[in-house]
């Protein structure tokens, strides 16, 4: 059945609390970037894509891709609260540890449920593109969704493939940006900005929409217009912030590539109550 927003929300809550545990556990890891694209996971994960975790291999799923790998425990967490057999709750905690499943970077040798080993930045969309040629060649209705960084998106490979898609009018394709504005140095305005952002992708061809990225009815309504739009793909710009849901994370560039102490930890899971 349908979850409400009220439902989803709940669910954001507790995959944000995930985050939180695991990078701490950890010591390391990536937790702004993670928190910042929560929202647009779990609607995706739990009331947009046609998906069944008890069958991860079905051939007509759509599919997802996370380029900004790095952003792992995300997807870790919205993959665990979705019943994927091969990523329990229980185990989030073992991130970035020796022999778990929950590498630091996304990796189909150990969670076969991915769709794509994920995080060298700027080749995520290229990966889509294939999927979708494929799903037009096959005759599939899949749609492909790909997560892609602000500051990924300074990779020259992200426009040729740009670039390449619309060429292609591949219109069961969706790229959505996590544009929380800040990258690993710093904010992405003063490492290399990429405004007009949403003008950009327009002039490579794309259907481009912008959103707020934390408001679920918002994600929700772009999907469906990305799905109606015909002959050429969607970018959805999700504006986001770094760090969401937690006070002192958010827009802090601190907290791109440091994981919470374990006092810090206590803080925001009070906050995440």
């Amino acid at each position: 059945m349908p979850k409400s927003i009220a439902e989803l929300q709940e669910i954001a809550r507790r995959v944000r609390r995930e985050i939180i545990e695991m990078t701490g556990a950890a010591k390391s890891g990536h937790p702004g970037g993670s928190l910042s694209a929560a929202d647009i996971l779990v609607e995706l994960y739990f009331d947009y894509m046609r998906i069944d975790p008890k069958n991860p291999a079905w051939p007509d799923r759509d599919r997802f891709i996370l380029s900004k790998g790095h952003a792992a425990p995300v997807l870790y967490a919205v993959m665990a609260e979705a019943g994927y057999a091969e990523t329990p709750v229980a185990a989030l905690n073992t991130l970035r540890k020796l022999g778990s499943v929950y590498q630091g970077h996304p990796d189909v040798r150990f969670i076969h449920a991915l769709e794509a080993s994920t995080g060298s930045l700027g080749e995520g969309l290229s990966i889509g593109i294939g999927m979708a040629l494929a799903a037009r060649l096959d005759q599939r209705a899949y749609r492909t969704y790909v997560m892609l960084g602000d500051g990924e998106i300074q990779e020259g490979q992200i426009w040729e493939a740009a670039m390449s898609a619309a060429f292609h009018k591949l219109d069961n394709l969706v790229a959505i940006v996590d544009y929380n504005r800040i990258q690993l140095d710093g904010f992405v305005k003063d490492i290399m900005e990429i405004e007009p952002l949403a003008d950009k992708w327009r002039a490579f061809g794309w259907h481009t929409l912008e959103i707020d990225g934390h408001d679920l009815t918002a994600i929700r309504k772009a999907l469906e217009e990305a799905q109606s739009t015909k002959g050429q793909p969607t970018c959805i710009v999700a504006h986001t912030i770094k760090g969401k849901g937690v006070s002192f994370m958010e827009n802090n560039p601190k907290f791109h590539g440091t994981a919470p102490t374990a006092d810090e930890v206590t803080l925001a899971l009070q906050e995440l109550q």
